[in-house]
């Protein structure tokens, strides 16, 4: 496909260098926008990818991830991009007209239900939309008392609670610990839970981007997060903690000591990520003094005549969420991750 001298072309192993460059220095690029996410989709989930970028004269100017999801479950849908946060094109102005009439024409070819971009600024008004996850993202100060005294009162005191239990933190190259706090924490929640070989992968293709912060009170594990790095930003993106991390205010210790950490690097930006309105996340997060910013999920229709609602505060899967909580932890996780590979 071409528009001039801008040519469409499908990412290769051998153009990974240039896609992760150009991401690199494109302000709207996002840690999402990585290369190894095509990897990590493919060989974590077994579905088939569609990352396209715009080039002219050899040199990238702009890139588009996409996934592919066909789920009997639920649905037929072409996302840019599933299991991550944000998406959409990024792209100078020129080459992003290109991008989006070529994943447009991908979607009809591939009679997808629906094609989805996850934007951090609004795109297509005349697409459907979803009002329901917002951010949060917030400057962290080069001093760390500074950043402990922007952290609200009754939150702050959770935090020196953790410190005050002797709760100890470190870096783990290991999956294990951190698997068992997450998916202890998912299965109280009654959300299914993502494969250990997921997890996996993402800590191989994103080595040292992709960093494992366990805490531990007396040795034992209490909580745990997955945290992704970019240029000057710090994501905590998958984590969780065992019963034990209410007590001692494990999880309050653990972000504290993520953004410690990340101030004493010289990273800039807390992404504290997405959430739901109306949710125990999203509390969470506004009591950090984090504000919320909307996130604009765009879907163009094709084959569907609305977009599939698989959002669990949806009245019609409560009973499978107090099922799945009644459900042995062991079984949980071998089930869960089934059904998450179709959700994105």
């Amino acid at each position: 496909m071409a528009h001039a001298d801008l040519q469409v072309r499908s990412l290769q192993d051998a153009d990974a260098a240039r896609w992760d460059a150009f991401v690199q220095q494109s302000a709207e690029a996002t840690f999402f926008h990585r290369a190894g996410w095509k990897k990590v989709i493919e060989r974590a989930f077994g579905h088939r990818t569609h990352f396209l970028y715009v080039e002219s004269d050899g040199e990238i100017l702009g890139v588009l991830p996409l996934a592919e999801i066909n789920s009997r479950l639920f649905g037929h849908s072409l996302a840019a991009l599933p299991f991550c946060v944000y998406g959409g094109i990024a792209a100078t102005d020129a080459a992003r007209r290109v991008l989006d009439e070529a994943a447009q024409q991908l979607a009809a070819q591939l009679q997808v239900g629906h094609l989805e971009y996850r934007n951090l600024q609004p795109q297509h008004a005349d697409w459907v939309s979803k009002p329901l996850y917002v951010t949060f993202r917030k400057e962290i100060d080069p001093d760390e008392e500074k950043n402990m005294l922007a952290i609200p009162r009754k939150q702050r005191a959770m935090v020196r609670k953790g410190i005050k239990a002797g709760l100890q933190s470190e870096i783990d190259a290991d999956i294990e610990r951190f698997f068992h706090a997450y998916s202890t924490s998912v299965h109280r929640l009654g959300t299914p839970v993502f494969s250990k070989k997921y997890f996996a992968i993402l800590k191989e293709v994103f080595a040292d981007d992709c960093e494992l912060l366990v805490i531990t009170n007396e040795g034992r594990t209490v909580c745990a997060v997955m945290s992704f790095y970019f240029r000057d930003e710090v994501l905590p993106y998958y984590g969780g903690g065992t019963d034990e991390a209410r007590a001692v205010a494990g999880n309050d210790f653990m972000y504290w000591e993520l953004m410690r950490r990340a101030c004493a690097r010289s990273y800039r930006i807390f992404d504290f990520g997405r959430s739901k309105l109306g949710t125990g996340s999203f509390d969470f997060k506004k009591n950090w003094g984090f504000e919320p910013t909307p996130l604009h999920y765009e879907y163009q229709l094709h084959q569907s005549k609305a977009v599939p609602d698989t959002n669990p505060l949806n009245p019609k899967y409560q009973l499978f969420i107090k099922m799945w909580q009644r459900m042995p932890l062991a079984w949980a996780n071998r089930i869960g991750p089934y059904i998450v590979r179709n959700l994105g």
